[in-house]
């Protein structure tokens, strides 16, 4: 009797870990799935918490070409994060909990306030395939910035997500995955605040933002659609289709979710397409994004001596990479932005070339990445304008 009884309290809780996983965002998923970090598990099966951390370490080098001595180096520890999954009473109730140690992951320079809570969420999960999430986490973006930091091929996102990203918000979302016939698809929607981390209070406009993936030949191998790079070899071709639309109402700062706060409030609409392939090793991304402000231009402070402006234009991502023998991973990226006439005043046309090399010791888990880039402003190469710059970074992440 005792034997069955232990038999059972086991096989609760194997399957209460496994139900958990299912009830997380795309992103936490992969992240349970692929490495298990500290778990604990109560006798009774009640409770369980998984606890992990990772670092990204950098240095680097930028410098611009217009004549000048004006190299800046970048050597600092560039994200700390601890974290906490895992579910109270049942599996279907659950938490996701991410801090952050690093100024730079503060967002302190925008807003001068220490922003350690990164996510505060709670999980109800109705159903393998149906959850809502209520609390501080990622709204349902763009596909990179949905994308965990640590499961990037490059150091950084591309500069199309840091002008147009919606990043995290507080408020309430639906998840939905089901299939049209064998195909799979997903569907997110969330109403949030507007203004992101920071905020100690809410004002009267709301941010609403809603997304759908399309997997025409099936889910990849441990929700690699949302890892860059073709780690898993997919041995047949996979591909994701995304498409999704954010609404801002009113919101009080510069990018709605992050940048300064201003004093006359924004409306930003901000539509996103995005497309992932791999294939044995190959990798391909592309990510279009663009914003439209009705009047993008504003202030800072109540004299109007400070001005500023929200984002107001388009751009165009697109990556792509190839996995060697022993875990080297090669990979370009090229990057268009186009500021809106309005703000043509504040902004150059850019784009960013980047190459990149990685060493992948434990998949993204442990991984070392050496990245170059050339950033060519209103379509110069030639760089007869003196705006042009280059820059070189190495970073290693380390994760459990």
């Amino acid at each position: 009797m005792r034997l069955f009884k232990n038999v059972s309290i086991a096989l609760i809780s194997i399957l209460s870990v496994c139900n958990f996983a299912k009830a997380q965002e795309r992103d936490d998923r992969a992240t349970i799935l692929n490495f298990k970090g500290i778990q604990y598990t109560s006798k009774d099966s009640l409770f369980y918490t998984n606890f992990r951390f990772r670092m990204q370490n950098r240095a680097g080098f930028a410098n611009t070409l217009d004549g000048e001595d004006n190299g800046k180096f970048d050597a600092r520890i560039r994200r700390l994060r601890m974290r906490m999954d895992g579910y109270i009473y049942t599996p279907k109730i659950s938490y996701s909990v991410q801090l952050a140690f690093t100024r730079g992951d503060q967002d302190f320079d925008d807003t001068g306030i220490p922003n350690i809570v990164r996510d505060a969420v709670l999980f109800y999960n109705f159903s393998d395939d149906f959850y809502i999430s209520f609390g501080q986490n990622k709204l349902p973006g763009n596909r990179q910035r949905v994308n965990s930091s640590g499961q990037l091929q490059f150091a950084d996102r591309s500069l199309v997500n840091t002008n147009f990203t919606v990043d995290r918000d507080f408020g309430l979302s639906l998840n939905l995955s089901k299939k049209i016939g064998n195909m799979p698809f997903n569907a997110k929607a969330a109403i949030s605040t507007g203004e992101g981390r920071p905020v100690n209070s809410t004002d009267k406009g709301l941010a609403y933002t809603g997304r759908i993936e399309f997997l025409p030949f099936g889910k990849f191998t441990n929700d690699g659609d949302y890892s860059e790079g073709d780690i898993e070899r997919e041995e047949t071709p996979k591909l994701s289709i995304g498409t999704g639309y954010s609404y801002n109402d009113n919101t009080v700062r510069e990018g709605g979710q992050t940048g300064r706060f201003v004093k006359n409030p924004f409306t930003l609409k901000t539509a996103f397409a995005d497309a992932i392939f791999k294939y044995q090793g190959f990798a391909y991304q592309a990510e279009y994004m663009q914003r439209d402000v009705d009047n993008p231009l504003n202030v800072i402070d109540d004299d109007g001596a400070e001005e500023t402006y929200a984002y107001k234009g388009w751009g165009l991502n697109q990556q792509s990479s190839y996995l060697l023998n022993h875990g080297y991973e090669i990979a370009g990226r090229y990057t268009y932005v186009q500021p809106h006439t309005d703000i043509a005043n504040f902004e150059d046309q850019i784009e960013v070339l980047e190459i990149g090399l990685t060493k992948y010791m434990k998949a993204h888990r442990l991984k070392f990445q050496l990245n170059a880039n050339y950033t060519v402003k209103d379509g110069v190469y030639s760089n007869t304008n003196n705006k042009n710059a280059w820059g070189a970074l190495f970073q290693v992440e380390l994760g459990i």
